[in-house]
This record gives structure tokens, sequence and C-alpha cells, in this order.
């Protein structure tokens, strides 16, 4: 028995291939495609990724937004209640500018993301399951524009899913959603 390390012995690749291997190969390609189809319709129609709008911007510019944003916002003992609809957030070693946040359920935000430091993961879930969550990549440079709509009242966690430094671990947020007035 020849070793897997060595190739085989002989004129191998130009052997012909065996009929049920052919066959096999060939359902392989058209599962391929049929996935390959199925994931492109799937992105473009099934309405589960993130959309929105993407902006290069300064780190300066982008300081500038959040602080004339929580200039307008009110603040309460939960956090930053959103003059509007916009909803601006940065990620910055070790911690979110912006948060914690105090929105309505059943009302759809553009969240403003954007970091000023280096690339940071924002993951959102609900505080009692891991099962619903989003994950996003916000990067310095950039800010995303993000429509989001909290259907349930509850506190949502929101931490950086992507290694920043030696602080990363401290890295979260939330988001405290209260019922809605309509």
């Amino acid at each position: 028995m020849g070793s897997p390390l060595k190739p085989p012995d002989g004129n191998w690749w130009n052997q012909p291939i065996n009929r049920r291997e052919s066959i096999w190969l060939g359902l392989g390609a058209v599962w391929s495609m049929i996935l390959f189809g199925w994931m492109s319709i799937w992105t473009r129609e099934g309405d589960q990724n993130p959309i929105g709008r993407t902006y290069r911007v300064t780190e300066e510019e982008f300081r500038e937004k959040i602080e004339a944003y929580k200039e307008a916002a009110d603040e309460t003992d939960d956090g930053i209640v959103p003059p509007g609809d916009e909803v601006y957030i940065a990620g910055l070693r070790y911690g979110w500018d912006g948060l914690p946040v105090v929105l309505e359920a059943g009302r759809e935000y553009d969240l403003h993301l954007g970091a000023y430091d280096v690339q940071h993961g924002f993951s959102v879930r609900p505080e009692e399951t891991l099962s619903k969550q989003i994950n996003l990549q916000i990067l310095p440079g950039y800010e995303w524009v993000v429509p989001m709509t909290f259907d349930e009242p509850g506190t949502y966690q929101v931490i950086c899913n992507e290694f920043c430094g030696v602080g990363h671990r401290s890295m979260h947020g939330t988001f405290v959603v209260e019922e809605g007035d309509g």
C-alpha cells in the first residue's frame, strides 16, 4: 500500500475516470450550481441580509456627527433617547460611543455605525437568548446606515465580536427597547 504523502506510481493522471465517479462528479457540479443560484436569489430577495447605505467619512467628521446627535438627544437614567429616527453609534477601543440608547419597540430606526480606530464587530442580541442575533462589521473611515426595528421590548446586548485589543472583553453596551406609544 502506498503512502498518502507520496504520489501514486505510474501515469495516474492520464487514466480514464470510472463511469460511477463521472456520475457523482456531474451530480456534485449540478448541485453546486443549484446552491449557487439559490444563494444568489436568497441574497437579493430573502430580506435577511443587512442593507443600507455606506459613506466614506473621516474620524473627525463622524465624531462631530455623534457629538451633534448626543447634544440634540435627551438623556435618561437608562441612556440616550434619540431626537428622531437616527441613532449614531461608534466603536472605539474599548467601548461604544452613543450607547446605551433607549428606543421604542416597533419603530424603525436608521443606525449610523462607524469606528474611530480599528475594525469592530457589532453583535446585537436580546438579553435572554443567543438564538436571535445580528452580527455586523464596522470599519474606520466608513459610516454604514442600517435600518433596524426592534419588535419586542426588552434589553438588547451589544458586544464587539472582532478582537480589537487587550480591553476587548469589556466592549459592550445596550439598547433598552420600551413599549411604543401607538
